[in-house]
């Protein structure tokens, strides 16, 4: 298996698949999986010829489960860490949900300032701020993320199952058919991590306040949500970061849930890959 040790000495696990010299693109995993959630994304960027590059964020999936730095300063550092080791450059970086957060801390702080970065994607993202407070009175309040706390320390892997099972594909939706694959597949992701990196991953994903992120972001920036996201609600997500961001394009999906990037991976990888070319 392939790592990259950061300055702090976690070890990142990572994958890098397709020919060296073709244009990178960059996956960037939602909480509280792995780069396995992009298993979609990166066959079918492959089969178009591009090298595709995703790791697991520490604490989860197979990288270190170390005890500190579950915040999206250490997310954005480590995601460096991987592009600075392979000197991955004309890069697109994806992210999804919590993944989301990461490009945009990442892109600002670290692939813009070294030119790595060509594009970015926004996929059901968290950005610019999940949390209701005074100044974001759309946001969700801490009672919801509270409870995800409690319920993640109570009993994880039957939280593991109800997520998945639940909001984050809309199968809670009537008419919807549910794929026991994916919500297994979720599960196994979930519970290969650490406890206490998801746990204080609640935090970082919800209480971090992005909006400078997508204020410096110059690069072409994609913005894609569905209007049934569950989650992450579009109205305070996507139509403020495209608000926010300088070169962006936005398009709402009408009745995609959360993880729409694996309940509708054909859609929407064709729309990346219209994006990627143009």
């Amino acid at each position: 298996m392939t790592f990259v040790t950061t300055k702090d000495g976690t070890s990142i696990f990572y994958k890098d698949w397709g020919p060296k010299n073709a244009q990178p693109i960059v996956f960037h995993h939602g909480w509280p999986l792995s780069s396995d959630d992009w298993d979609a994304q990166m066959l079918f960027f492959l089969a178009q010829g591009y090298r595709v590059v995703a790791h697991d964020r520490r604490g989860h999936g197979r990288s270190s489960q170390v005890s500190d730095g579950h915040d999206m300063d250490h997310y954005a550092a480590d995601a460096s860490a991987v592009a600075e080791h392979l000197d991955l450059k004309n890069a697109v970086h994806i992210g999804h949900s919590t993944g989301g957060g990461q490009v945009a801390r990442y892109v600002a702080k670290h692939g813009q300032p070294q030119g790595r970065v060509a594009k970015a994607v926004l996929v059901s993202a968290v950005p610019p701020l999940m949390v209701k407070t005074e100044s974001n009175p759309g946001g969700t309040p801490i009672e919801v993320f509270d409870g995800f706390r409690a319920a993640l320390a109570a009993n994880r892997a039957q939280f593991y199952l109800d997520v998945p099972s639940g909001p984050f594909y809309g199968f809670n939706r009537a008419g919807t058919k549910v794929s026991q694959g994916i919500v297994q597949n979720w599960w196994r992701q979930g519970m290969m991590g650490s406890a206490k990196a998801q746990y204080e991953g609640i935090k970082a994903f919800s209480e971090t306040d992005q909006t400078e992120d997508l204020k410096t972001i110059t690069v072409p920036t994609l913005v894609l949500q569905g209007d049934d996201d569950q989650v992450v609600p579009y109205k305070n997500a996507a139509l403020l970061q495209d608000k926010l961001l300088r070169n962006s394009t936005l398009k709402i999906y009408p009745g995609y849930s959360h993880g729409m990037h694996t309940a509708n991976a054909d859609v929407i990888n064709a729309d990346l890959l219209a994006f990627i070319r143009g």
